[in-house]
């Protein structure tokens, strides 16, 4: 176990996390939301650093990234747990479980693909060094929860000219965020509604801190992508469409990225009985998106579409391709090759 790096003791041996945004008040001997902070003796210690439980070459793109190092690969890792608690999660079994089953031994359940050796954060870098990628992506589960393993990996990685991506749900205190905003390159963040209720319903959590963490990424000018995973019934309202639009243009800039994702309950934790989500209100959220005036709007989770491609936000030229995670590239060095317009790419 590696002590947190951001916690305080309140009295005897309780202690309080600031970690995330739900500062978890954590007696002694128990763990936090996420499941993988412990409090032992009143110092709170993460149980996963260095026991990553997935590790995987990606491509960018599946994180989503569609503006950020396009067509390149990406090592992606996650240990377990999770401060939510989405009943629509497709990695639950790595996400929540440290919290469905008191059983679950953490350093085993959390172990590595390479057994029970432990992956330091200078090991994650020689293997993206290695697989000559570009970049290191946070991702699968949440990042904030093993926040001292990201932050040191980080670290090592700028060093040495890599890239580090966070794919979050955006609910991090603000001293974690001011821990990574140095080291921190790009992020997709979940904003999965606008609406207060659905966070608390089917998230456990609030939807304030992630708007802050959005507003805290843009004042940093860290490239910021937006994820809407849209569930039929839930959160595929019109009005929620438009103030989620409305939002991304005013407070972080029109040429933010918005990507759309259908639902599938099939893989879902607790949504297995909901539809898939119907391509019409996809094509709903994609018009509003592009109405309120955003650049880029995609259709995620859906092949063979146009609203996969990037077109130029000028001319409406086809500048990259996209088909699965095959991408095709025709602009000119992040800019139209039609009228020059700049696409915002960050290379």
């Amino acid at each position: 176990m590696v002590e947190a790096y951001l916690y305080r003791k309140i009295k005897g041996k309780t202690a309080q996390c600031q970690t995330c945004a739900h500062y978890c008040i954590i007696e002694n001997g128990q763990r936090g939301i996420c499941g993988v902070r412990k409090n032992k003796n009143g110092k709170i210690y993460s149980l996963v650093y260095g026991k990553p439980c997935a590790i995987h070459i990606d491509p960018i793109e599946k994180k989503p990234f569609f503006h950020f190092l396009p067509g390149t690969r990406s090592l992606s890792l996650a240990t377990a747990g999770c401060n939510f608690t989405c009943a629509n999660c497709q990695n639950w079994s790595i996400s929540q479980g440290p919290k469905i089953s008191d059983e679950i031994d953490l350093p085993s359940f959390s172990k590595s693909i390479e057994g029970e050796k432990k992956i330091t954060p200078k090991n994650l870098v020689e293997l993206a060094l290695k697989n000559n990628v570009p970049s290191i992506s946070y991702t699968y589960t949440e990042p904030t929860v093993f926040l001292e393993y990201a932050l040191d990996t980080m670290k090592l990685a700028k060093k040495k000219n890599l890239k580090n991506a966070w794919v979050t749900n955006g609910f991090l205190s603000k001293e974690s965020f001011e821990l990574i905003a140095p080291y921190l390159d790009a992020a997709n963040v979940d904003l999965k509604s606008f609406s207060n209720d659905f966070y608390a319903k089917y998230c456990g959590g609030q939807l304030f801190p992630v708007l802050e963490t959005l507003k805290l990424m843009k004042k940093n000018k860290i490239w910021t992508e937006i994820t809407t995973l849209v569930i039929p019934g839930l959160n595929d309202s019109e009005k929620n469409f438009k103030d989620t639009a409305l939002f991304i243009k005013n407070e972080l800039g029109p040429e933010t990225p918005w990507h759309i994702s259908r639902f599938s309950g099939t893989a879902s934790w607790k949504f297995q009985d909901l539809p898939d989500t119907p391509l019409p209100t996809l094509a709903l959220a994609h018009r509003i998106g592009i109405e309120t005036g955003l650049k880029y709007v995609y259709c995620g989770n859906v092949s063979g579409i146009e609203s996969e491609n990037t077109f130029c936000p000028h001319c409406q030229e086809k500048m990259i391709s996209r088909i699965g995670y095959s991408v095709k590239r025709t602009d000119n060095k992040g800019r139209c090759s039609k009228c020059n317009e700049k696409l915002n790419i960050i290379e």
